[in-house]
């Protein structure tokens, strides 16, 4: 696990994470020999100086949340307007900034997020190259038929780019509601309206139900969190192609 300098040096009690980055700014801390600079990040293999000193701090556990974000909630940092941001709904005994969101989810979709206290980790279940899919439940207004659900699977072009689902299957119809489960491997911004939306149905409700290997529990109420088990994060290691 990989982490900012300041943040290794304040956890090893050198001082506070502002403190910290003085020290860096003036040269006073050395990783692997040299002096480091700001923005600059060690594991704990790095041998990290300050005053001639070896510095040396506990190993941080790798921590992943999950939360059942409401409607009407932002996936940001950034409150806009008084909006409520989902970092409203994690553990009070973490600030903000120490919590990584593993993707975003658009205000008005609802269900699962996951969050984690390592940007390695963030970065791996976010990247392409892992494909990990994300499964949502779709309740859309409009004519669905066979012609449509081809071209959502075989892709669509839209702004430039090929947006498509790996799956989509059809559920319970009710007037003009109808149900879909629905999967793709990419986290392009609305994306799922967007497919939608190029063959003439309007999402009503969305709500993402599992990434990768993790589904959203049906007892995990909307505003709550929870704490993924050990075995859960190495599922989730092993899961990346």
């Amino acid at each position: 696990m990989s982490v900012r300098l300041q943040k290794f040096l304040a956890s090893a009690g050198v001082g506070s994470r502002r403190g910290c980055e003085t020290l860096i700014e003036k040269g006073l801390i050395k990783v692997n020999g040299k002096v480091a600079s700001i923005g600059c990040t060690v594991s704990l293999e790095d041998k990290v100086e300050y005053q001639n000193k070896l510095i040396k701090t506990k190993e941080i556990p790798l921590k992943v949340i999950i939360l059942n974000k409401p409607p009407g909630v932002l996936s940001s940092n950034a409150r806009e307007k008084k909006l409520p941001i989902v970092f409203d709904y994690l553990p009070k005994n973490f600030n903000q900034r120490e919590w990584i969101s593993i993707g975003r989810l658009d205000i008005n979709t609802s269900g699962l997020m996951l969050f984690t206290n390592d940007g390695v980790f963030a970065n791996y279940c976010m990247h392409p190259s892992s494909q990990f899919d994300r499964e949502y439940l779709v309740r859309a207004i409009g004519d669905f038929d066979n012609d449509k659900q081809k071209k959502m699977k075989q892709g669509i072009e839209i702004d430039g780019a090929i947006h498509k689902f790996s799956d989509i299957v059809e559920g319970e119809k009710t007037g003009a509601n109808q149900w879909f489960s629905v999967c793709l491997t990419s986290g392009k911004n609305r994306e799922v309206r967007k497919i939608f939306e190029a063959v003439n149905l309007t999402v009503s409700r969305l709500k993402r139900v599992r990434y990768g290997p993790i589904f959203l529990p049906s007892t995990l109420a909307e505003g709550k969190f929870q704490e993924l088990s050990e075995n859960e994060i190495e599922d989730i290691k092993k899961y990346g192609k």
